[in-house]
């Protein structure tokens, strides 16, 4: 009895799936009709054309194995402001700078030429040239007062002096009451000398007795029927307008490049060498003027600059 129950049983569990699936309604059969879709004509678009990439220039390699950048990136530093009432003596000094001594050579580098700078400076309006001709309706009895400002053209012109060339015939002979003035080539090398216009003043408030350059003049030799006379300035440059220019201008060190120094590094801490050819006086004179040979000139600014040096010394006691 226990098989046949068992035997029922499991026909029971076989035959519950199949009745199921005896009973489960039929899916309906999908529609045989089919849909065309529109046919549309295909647009090509047309090809966006990119612009080509720009060309990206190329660096500059570093002249080097460092970059140099102290002086170009350098800031000036402003002098100490002097009052009037501080000032107890004050002495007008005027003195050349020979760029030929050995000392001054780095004045005509090629590399960076102080006369250089000035002639790119004033031809671009960055500094104002003043006419050193006397003036003296304008209080300018010397002409280096800085009463008459001259345009770029007319600074730049100075440079230059002329020469009257006369017209000739076919023949070759000079054609009587006829010629033209024609303008010399400026040449660098032709300004051998700078004259600086500078007060030595002391100042209690401080106690510091010290030079303070007021301007800079190239100077250029005059030529008159013939002869050379003494140099004249071509112009004068205020030099506290042009300290800016100076501070970022590396002068030329042939003994050590890592030393950099400015331009305004050597007229503030005076490496240059330098003699006195005026100071002031109640003649108004140039040492020219009584000192007729060259070293009697030389004697006499020796004792002007020991003049002044002796001045400050003797002014503490020791």
């Amino acid at each position: 009895m226990k098989k046949i129950f068992s035997f029922g049983v499991l026909l029971t569990m076989f035959a519950a799936p199949v009745l199921a699936q005896k009973t489960t309604p039929a899916a309906k059969p999908a529609s045989t009709t089919q849909v065309t879709p529109s046919v549309q004509p295909q647009v090509t678009p047309a090809p966006v054309q990119t612009p080509a990439p720009a060309k990206k220039p190329a660096d500059r390699p570093v002249d080097g194995y460092y970059k140099k950048n102290n002086v170009p990136q350098a800031k000036l530093t402003p002098l100490a402001p002097i009052r009037e009432a501080d000032i107890i003596y004050s002495r007008r000094v005027w003195r050349d700078i020979d760029v030929r001594e050995k000392l001054n050579q780095f004045f005509v580098s090629p590399q960076s030429r102080l006369i250089d700078l000035i002639y790119k400076a004033v031809e671009a309006g960055e500094l104002t040239a003043y006419d050193p001709t006397s003036a003296p309706e304008k209080d300018d009895r010397n002409g280096d007062a800085f009463s008459t400002p001259l345009t770029p053209d007319k600074a730049i012109a100075r440079f230059t002096d002329s020469t009257f060339v006369e017209d000739y015939d076919s023949n070759g002979d000079v054609i009587q009451g006829s010629g033209r003035m024609v303008a010399n080539i400026f040449t660098p090398d032709s300004i051998t000398k700078f004259r600086i216009k500078e007060d030595w003043v002391f100042d209690k408030q401080r106690s510091v007795f010290e030079p303070r350059i007021i301007g800079i003049a190239p100077l250029i030799k005059i030529k008159k029927a013939g002869q050379e006379l003494n140099e004249q300035p071509i112009f004068w440059v205020y030099f506290p307008e042009m300290r800016g220019l100076l501070s970022t201008t590396q002068v030329v060190n042939g003994r050590n490049d890592a030393f950099s120094l400015s331009y305004d590094d050597v007229f503030m801490k005076r490496i240059f060498s330098s003699y006195i050819v005026k100071v002031s006086n109640v003649k108004d004179e140039y040492i020219r003027d009584y000192a007729k040979t060259g070293v009697d000139r030389l004697k006499e600014s020796e004792r002007i600059k020991k003049e002044l040096l002796d001045w400050e010394h003797d002014l503490w006691s020791y």
